[in-house]
């Protein structure tokens, strides 16, 4: 299984000093090449706002022009993705359901 990721979007949200204090990411994942038949792709977001509820820093305040892609990635729950990722692609992929099929010409037994 080759799985890519890549951060397909990104929204800065500014504070009044203009610095990011949120973020909004998209993340496309995409398991083999399209056109294979174990081709799947999922894209993924998040909200990361500078601080969480309990008031404690998931990123540093700086311009949206000093972040960098890798920083971006550190921001965004990657382990997350990846484990729902792979189960998907398991699910969809690897180890789809069985399909059942009809038998029509059944008789029910007297």
């Amino acid at each position: 299984m080759a799985v890519s990721k890549a951060i397909v979007k990104c929204v800065p949200y500014e504070d009044s000093s203009s610095k990011v204090d949120e973020w909004y990411i998209e993340m496309q994942y995409e398991n083999d090449s399209e056109g294979d038949s174990t081709y799947y792709t999922h894209t993924f977001n998040t909200v990361v706002k500078q601080k969480d509820d309990a008031g404690n820093a998931n990123f540093t305040l700086k311009a949206k022009g000093s972040w960098s892609n890798a920083d971006l990635v550190a921001i965004c729950p990657v382990s997350q993705w990846d484990a729902v990722f792979a189960s998907q692609v398991a699910s969809v992929i690897t180890s789809p359901p069985a399909v059942s099929t009809p038998d029509n010409g059944f008789s029910v037994p007297s």
